[in-house]
């Protein structure tokens, strides 16, 4: 693994927040920069402390992670791709239905209140708990070019990076590339998994 790829890691498992974050500027197009600053902690806040419960919770399984590493790797970023490729095609369904019936259903905005936001943190943010075994197999293998905490650090900045941004996109141009980003998301995790797995035959 290299520092490219956990790059690649962090900005695909930055998606669902990406698509969270573009819905939240969609529905409040005045939002306050404070305010986008504080959406963007919550979500890169969890993104980093995800991974890092899932290391912990693997190491406690390190002897067995050390024989199955590569496969592991492979399987747990595989599954997270494909579950970001199927929930995007589930969310794009389920907004043409509401475009139907937002006609009848009339427009009141939701409120963003501290309890939604971090129920959207933590709901964004579970993929990175699988991360964090992945991460712990790469470390075992000593395939991981970064001290682990770096890794989850940076997986944190991106998410905070690309959530900031999303916002804004939400507030201009509403949710059209929501999909395309966690579909984008998806093959990202999906080759990088397979990739790992060819590497360990090599």
């Amino acid at each position: 693994m290299t520092v490219w790829e956990i790059l690649f890691i962090a900005i695909a498992l930055s998606m669902d927040a990406f698509a969270v974050g573009m819905t939240n500027g969609m529905s409040d197009p005045r939002m306050q920069t404070g305010k986008i600053l504080l959406v963007a902690f919550a979500f890169g806040l969890f993104q980093f402390l995800m991974p890092v419960l899932g290391f912990y919770l693997g190491a406690a399984f390190a002897e067995i992670v050390e024989k199955i590493a590569p496969w592991l790797s492979c399987a747990l970023l595989v599954l997270l791709g494909g579950k970001a490729i199927q929930g995007a095609v589930s969310e794009k369904i389920r907004a043409r239905r509401e475009n139907l019936l937002r006609p009848f259903l009339g427009g009141a905005e939701s409120v963003l209140g501290l309890g939604k936001l971090a129920a959207q943190a933590v709901a964004t943010s579970l993929d990175a708990l699988a991360v964090g075994v992945t991460l712990l197999a790469a470390q075992t293998s000593s395939a991981l070019p970064l001290p682990f905490l770096v890794c989850a650090g940076l997986i944190g900045l991106v998410t905070f990076a690309l959530s900031v941004a999303a916002v804004e996109i939400g507030k201009r141009a509403g949710d059209r590339f929501s999909a395309q980003a966690e579909v984008a998301g998806g093959v990202v995790l999906i080759g990088i998994g397979l990739k790992i797995l060819v590497e360990s035959f090599l």
